[in-house]
C-alpha cells in the first residue's frame, strides 16, 4: 500500500482542561505558547487540577496532522516512540483504530505528555514532557515504509532535542533518496529561537512545502508583511503554507500567490488549528486537488477543529463531504 504521507514526530497524549487566567497567574505559567517541562512539573500541574474535567487524547503536532489526513479518507504512516505504559497502549490502540501504521514497537519509559490549558477566550497553553518521544533516534525509522509515502511531513518540535532531530534530518535523507517529497512544519515561534539557520537551510535545500504561521514567517524572513514573508520564503522553498488566524492563509505556488479564505466560527479551543489545516493541505495535493483547494480545505477543517473542545476533527469527512466544502 502507498501512503499519502508518513509523518514523523512526538507521541504526546494530550490532557486537555478548560480553566481562567488566574490559574496561570498562579501557578507562573505563560500563556499562550508551549512550555518544556520535567516531570515533576507535569505532575504538580496535574495535581492542581484534579478538581477539574480532563479529555485525553493522543497527540502530538504531527500525529494531529496525520490523524486529520486518515479522518479525510487519506492513508497514512507515523513514526514515534511510545513507553510501556498506559498512556502508550492508549496511544498506539488510537491510531491503530484509525487506520494509522506505527511501525516503531513500545519501549520501557513513560509516553510523552501534554497538559492543555484552554482559557475563556479559546486560547491554548500547553506544558509539554517529552518522556520517551525524546529518544526518537535513526535507527528506529524504516526506510522501506517512508519509501512508500508521497510526502514526508516532518515536525519542528525534533529539532529541539539531539537524537529527534538526528532522526528528523534522517528521515529527510531517506525521504530524498526514495522520491519522496519533504514538508515540514515549523511547530512554533519559540524555535526559530533555537533552530532558525537550521530551518533556513532546510528550506533552501530539501524541503518542498513548508508550514508556517504569520509570527513564525516574521522571525524567518525579518519581513512584516505577511505577502512579502510568504515571497521571501518562495525564493527558496517550491511550496508555501503560510497561516494567518482567522483572517485565513496564502499559499505560495509556482510563483503565484493563492490567498485562502478564513471561515467564520465562534472558536472554543484553538489546540490543532495549524496542525488540521495542514492536514487539509496534504491530503488535498496527494489526493488530486489543486493547491487553491487543498488551501479550502486546511481552512475549513481548521474551523471545525476550533469549534470544539480537542484537536481532533468532530467526524471523519467522506469524499462526499469534502466535495461539499469545496462547493
Amino acid at each position: 500500500m502507498t501512503y499519502d504521507v508518513f509523518g514523523v514526530g512526538n507521541a504526546i497524549m494530550d490532557l486537555q482542561v478548560r480553566c481562567d487566567d488566574a490559574f496561570l497567574a498562579r501557578h507562573g505559567i505563560d500563556k499562550g505558547i508551549m512550555t518544556l517541562v520535567d516531570e515533576t512539573r507535569q505532575k504538580s500541574i496535574l495535581e492542581a487540577l484534579a478538581d477539574h474535567q480532563v479529555h485525553y487524547c493522543s497527540g502530538g503536532s504531527a500525529a494531529n496532522t496525520i490523524v486529520g489526513i486518515a479522518d479525510m479518507g487519506g492513508r497514512a504512516a507515523y513514526a514515534c516512540k511510545t513507553g510501556e505504559d498506559s498512556f502508550g497502549r492508549r496511544y498506539l490502540e488510537e491510531m491503530q483504530e484509525l487506520g494509522i501504521r506505527i511501525e516503531i514497537p513500545q519501549e520501557p519509559g513513560q509516553t510523552g505528555t501534554c497538559v492543555v490549558l484552554i482559557t475563556p477566550d479559546a486560547q491554548r497553553t500547553m506544558l509539554t514532557n517529552l518522556g520517551i518521544s525524546a529518544t526518537l533516534e535513526p535507527h528506529d525509522l524504516v526506510e522501506s515504509e517512508i519509501a512508500r509515502a508521497k510526502y514526508l511531513y516532518v515536525e519542528g518540535y525534533l529539532f529541539a532535542g539531539g537524537p529527534t532531530k538526528d532522526a528528523a534530518m534522517k528521515a529527510i535523507e531517506l525521504a530524498r533518496s526514495n522520491g519522496v517529497r519533504v514538508a515540514l512544519t515549523v511547530s512554533d515561534p519559540f524555535l526559530i529561537d533555537i533552530c532558525r539557520d537550521h530551518f533556513l537551510e532546510l528550506i533552501r535545500g530539501p524541503v518542498d512545502l513548508l508550514f508556517c504561521n504569520e509570527q513564525e514567517a516574521r522571525a524567518l524572513t525579518g519581513l512584516e508583511d505577511p505577502i512579502d514573508c510568504a515571497r521571501e520564503i518562495h525564493r527558496h522553498c517550491e511550496n508555501v503554507a503560510l497561516t494567518l488566524g482567522k483572517k485565513g492563509s496564502i499559499i505560495m505556488h509556482q510563483q503565484e500567490v493563492l490567498p485562502i479564505e478564513g471561515v467564520a466560527v465562534d472558536a472554543v479551543d484553538t489546540t490543532g488549528a495549524g496542525d488540521m489545516y495542514a492536514a487539509g493541505v496534504l491530503y488535498g495535493i496527494t489526493n488530486g486537488l489543486s493547491w487553491q483547494q487543498a488551501g479550502h480545505l486546511g481552512s475549513h477543517a481548521a474551523a471545525r477543529v476550533v469549534s470544539q473542545m480537542g484537536a481532533r476533527l468532530p467526524a471523519p469527512l467522506s469524499r462526499a463531504d469534502i466535495e461539499d466544502l469545496l462547493a
